[in-house]
């Protein structure tokens, strides 16, 4: 931390607060990404707790009637939605260049809200996005003892300081994309403390998937946690779902920063369980791939797909699917409050893995159809996805060439996530996994892995802020609870 204690100031407190957090940066046990979800790590899914029966009593209690009819409209909206999903396909994904991003935001914002997804062309140059893989590869190549899953067979590694990640992190032209797309977010409250005037950077994994892998076959999930969607010491924290839980799930606004502030998306420690609040995945292109070619593929209706997950565990068939056709099955008359045969059953939620979705337990999302391709990408482009968006990768990558890319999603500033950032600062000079991730060593030993002095040697001022290398700024623009959090969040770093 020497670099760093030039700026940090003199208070013994604020000092003593900076290195307590910094000591308490990884706590995890080593592992993968595997480990973050149930079907990629092999392990039963075991019962839910009876407190969580509890909870989702609590949830609708005293206005049950509401729930129920909430239930009957969104069945009927997700089934014409799905049928526009299925005919679309592809295309129904927004997709924007660069060099015009503001008009093309302008243009697209009502799609990019309703979607919840989009291709962002041409954020960095192609060669350059190019060149990322190679010096990837040969960092890999350097350091054999680097983790990875699967391990006999490689396709997404547990890197988190190699130079092109640090590169393209804070890269100018990605730093504004993400500081334009927190604008589709907005506060229901002016006084919240959040400010999206400046992204804050995450730190995550990359992936170089090879042709025919059939191992890194994540099915439909949302991350941020799962059963703590429900919980009221989780996301019912800041009332995030609230107007769902009331049987309005037409009120729900899923773009209001507002109630995400105080929510929480780890109570269980889980081995990549994201506790900082991302409004956007995302990831960045390292290569040319197409759909089908172990690519991503999203479920584009945010609001009504979340509303279904939400309200599922609180309906049942009256028919099960193997004795009536399909159409039978799915239609509103066969679906019932579960009331007093209510169970803690939460469809596809693991305590510290991520949320998962399937036909069998989400059937109304139809998501065999509704699970679409973004379209082809290229080095350089930039693909984001709502933080509650069901996504997924393709089961079997049919292409003749790698399908890579860093991943790297967009964070406002919160008090939360200063407090991740210290901890992720002080990973990044020890050469250990971000916070979240499965811990160890990481790149500690690392040949050729960046020291501090390499990042302030490219990063631009933007770039230093967003790693928490430099002073947070305030803006004209910023709202009384922006200005606050932003002066909180440089106490929090220690400036």
């Amino acid at each position: 931390m020497r670099a760093l204690s030039r700026r940090i100031p003199t208070n013994a407190f604020q000092v003593r607060s900076v290195m307590m957090a910094a000591t308490q940066t990884q706590t995890k046990r080593e592992g993968n990404i595997s480990d973050s979800f149930v079907s990629l790590s092999g392990d039963a899914r075991p019962p839910l707790p009876e407190r969580f029966l509890d909870l989702k009593k609590t949830l609708v209690r005293g206005h049950e009637d509401r729930v129920i009819d909430s239930w009957n409209r969104l069945l009927v909206a997700l089934k014409k939605e799905n049928e526009i999903i299925t005919r679309e396909g592809s295309k129904i994904v927004p997709s924007l260049d660069f060099h015009n991003l503001n008009s093309d935001l302008s243009r697209l914002r009502g799609e990019l809200k309703k979607r919840g997804v989009a291709v962002i062309r041409g954020v960095v140059p192609e060669g350059e996005a190019r060149s990322f893989k190679g010096e990837l590869e040969e960092y890999i190549r350097q350091n054999p003892q680097t983790k990875a899953f699967p391990p006999d067979d490689p396709q997404v590694y547990e890197l988190y300081w190699s130079a092109p990640q640090l590169r393209a992190r804070a890269h100018p032209n990605l730093l504004r994309v993400q500081a334009e797309f927190m604008k589709l977010w907005h506060k229901s409250d002016p006084e919240s403390v959040v400010s999206t005037s400046q992204p804050l950077s995450y730190a995550d994994r990359l992936r170089i998937r090879q042709p025919g892998d059939a191992t890194f076959a994540l099915g439909p999930h949302i991350d941020g946690g799962s059963v703590e969607r429900w919980e009221l010491d989780g996301y019912g924290r800041g009332g995030v779902y609230n107007k769902i839980f009331e049987g309005s799930w037409e009120e729900y606004d899923p773009w209001d920063a507002s109630t995400r502030v105080s929510a929480v998306m780890d109570n269980y420690n889980g081995l990549g369980a994201c506790s900082m609040f991302r409004m956007f995945q995302g990831w960045l292109s390292m290569s040319t791939t197409n759909p089908f070619e172990g690519t991503l593929m999203v479920n584009p209706a945010v609001k009504l797909s979340t509303a279904y997950l939400l309200l599922r565990p609180f309906f049942r068939p009256i028919k099960e699917s193997d004795h009536i056709s399909p159409e039978t099955y799915l239609a509103t008359d066969n679906w019932e409050f579960t009331g007093s045969e209510m169970t803690s059953e939460l469809q596809g939620a693991t305590p510290g893995h991520g949320q998962e979705l399937n036909h069998a337990l989400h059937p109304h999302l139809d998501l065999d159809n509704t699970m679409v391709h973004v379209p082809q990408i290229k080095p350089g482009d930039f693909v984001v996805w709502h933080c509650d968006t069901i996504h997924a990768v393709d089961k079997i990558h049919k292409g003749t060439s790698d399908s890579s890319v860093l991943y790297i999603p967009i964070c406002p500033v919160t008090e939360l996530n200063a407090k991740y950032l210290v901890r992720q600062r002080n990973a990044f000079l020890n050469g250990t996994p971000g916070p979240d991730f499965p811990g160890g060593q990481g790149e500690a030993n690392h040949v050729n892995r960046p020291t501090e002095a390499y990042f302030r040697s490219y990063a631009t001022a933007e770039g230093q802020r967003a790693f928490g290398f430099e002073k947070l700024v305030t803006t004209e623009a910023d709202t009384v609870g922006s200005k606050k959090v932003t002066s909180l969040a440089n106490e929090i770093l220690g400036f």
